[in-house]
C-alpha cells in the first residue's frame, strides 16, 4: 500500500487574516524575524498543535523557534480555541521550569515524527539544532543575513 503524501503546510487551519495576524505578532515580538520566516514559524506551530492534539502518551515540545509561533497563536485566544476545537482537543501550554527543562534531539525527533503521523512534513530547518538554540536579536541564528545585516532570514524551505 502506498504511503499518502504529507502536506507541506497547515496554513489552511487559519483564515488568511488570522494567519497574517499571528505572523505579524511573531515579527513584532522577535526582532530580526522577517515576514517569510515568521510565516514558516507559524505554519510549523500549527503543525505542532495538530500533532500534540492527535498524539497521546508521548511528550512533545516545539523547538525554541517554533515556540515563538505557538506563543503567538496562544495569544490570539479565540483563534487558538477554534483551532484546537477543529482538531478535537485543546492543547494546553505547560511550561517546564529550569530544573526540568530537557532540550534534546530525541524530543525534537519524536515531535517531528508525530507531525509526520499527523499528515504534515516538518520544516527540518525550524526543528534543527540552530532552531533550538538560544535566540537573541543580534545572533543571526536564521543562517543568512540580508546585505545590510540588520535582519536575518532562514534558508528557503526545501521544495
Amino acid at each position: 500500500m502506498a504511503t499518502p503524501a504529507l502536506s507541506r503546510s497547515a496554513r489552511h487551519l487559519l483564515s488568511d487574516e488570522g494567519f497574517a495576524r499571528v505572523a505579524h505578532l511573531v515579527m513584532r515580538d522577535n526582532e530580526g524575524v522577517d515576514r517569510a520566516l515568521a510565516e514558516r514559524i507559524v505554519d510549523e506551530a500549527l503543525k505542532f498543535v495538530v500533532a500534540a492534539a492527535t498524539t497521546f502518551g508521548r511528550r512533545l515540545r516545539p523547538s525554541k523557534t517554533v515556540d515563538m509561533g505557538w506563543h503567538a497563536l496562544i495569544l490570539h485566544t479565540e483563534m487558538y480555541r477554534q483551532l484546537c476545537a477543529s482538531v478535537d482537543r485543546f492543547v494546553d501550554h505547560r511550561p517546564e521550569g529550569p530544573e526540568t527543562l530537557k532540550r534534546d534531539a530525541d524530543t525534537l525527533a519524536r515531535t517531528m515524527e508525530a507531525i509526520r503521523e499527523a499528515g504534515y512534513e516538518p520544516d527540518a530547518y525550524l526543528w534543527g539544532p540552530l532552531a533550538d538554540a538560544e535566540i537573541h536579536a543580534g545572533d543571526c541564528m536564521h543562517s543568512e543575513c540580508t546585505e545590510g545585516g540588520s535582519a536575518c532570514a532562514a534558508p528557503p524551505p526545501v521544495a
